[in-house]
């Protein structure tokens, strides 16, 4: 299918490993030209072929993120991947895990999206936010009071399509740390109707969908990619 993205710029956060590392490769095969944000040099280092620029920011930090992407574009496409995982019981969640957890998974998402948004609007270009977020958003999860907090879709100005998707877990280096435990992830596999886990391609073809002209009658939406997880 094509999903029409070639020749489109696309910034991606987080893309150094993991989902936002798939993304990025997937949005060059497609065509597009891409920005890939980490806050890890050799990540971005070897994404080297992939990309147009890599900007190597600490999304937590505003400041530096206001320098390091405030000049970036012209941007049309966003995926808002970035995102840390403390996870803790309820009782010993601590200050830095939860001023952590909100100036990544959360503030970040508005600065970054606010920068992308002011260069659509300037340009008067219609444009697209993916925000990748996770089922623990809309169902409570033992150990997870802290990464529940993450951004589904925004209110932006028209013309500018925001929708989020929430996976169940998927395997990446964070899944691995989080559900290597058999039992603790037997436990989850339970609850969903299909059985397994997410693989990261189910999460990044999902994305693609939701950046291409494909899905041009979608907004607000979020998108569950989690085998039947929150119907249950």
């Amino acid at each position: 299918m094509d999903l029409r993205l070639a020749g489109r710029w696309a910034l991606v956060t987080g893309a150094g490993k993991g989902i936002g590392r798939s993304i990025v490769k997937a949005l060059h095969a497609a065509g597009a030209r891409v920005v890939a944000v980490s806050r890890t040099q050799a990540d971005l280092d070897s994404l080297v072929r992939e990309v147009g620029a890599r900007p190597c920011v600490d999304l937590a930090d505003w400041e530096a993120t206001e320098q390091a992407l405030g000049g970036v574009g012209p941007v049309d496409l966003l995926v808002n991947n970035a995102a840390v995982a403390f996870l803790q019981p309820f009782l010993e969640v601590t200050k830095e895990a939860y001023d952590m957890s909100f100036n990544v998974n959360l503030r970040a998402v508005i600065q970054v999206s606010q920068i992308v948004a002011r260069g659509l609007i300037a340009r008067g270009a219609p444009g697209v936010i993916v925000n990748v977020s996770s089922q623990a958003s809309q169902r409570g999860l033992t150990n997870h009071s802290v990464y529940s907090h993450r951004v589904d879709p925004l209110p932006v100005p028209v013309q500018i399509r925001v929708n989020a998707v929430n996976p169940t877990v998927v395997m990446t280096p964070m899944g691995q740390a989080a559900w290597s435990d058999p039992q603790k992830a037997k436990a989850m596999l339970d609850r969903i109707p299909l059985g397994r886990f997410a693989e990261v391609e189910n999460v990044v073809d999902t994305i693609l969908f939701l950046l291409s002209d494909r899905s041009s009658m979608t907004t607000g939406s979020t998108v569950p990619v989690d085998g039947g997880f929150l119907a249950t």
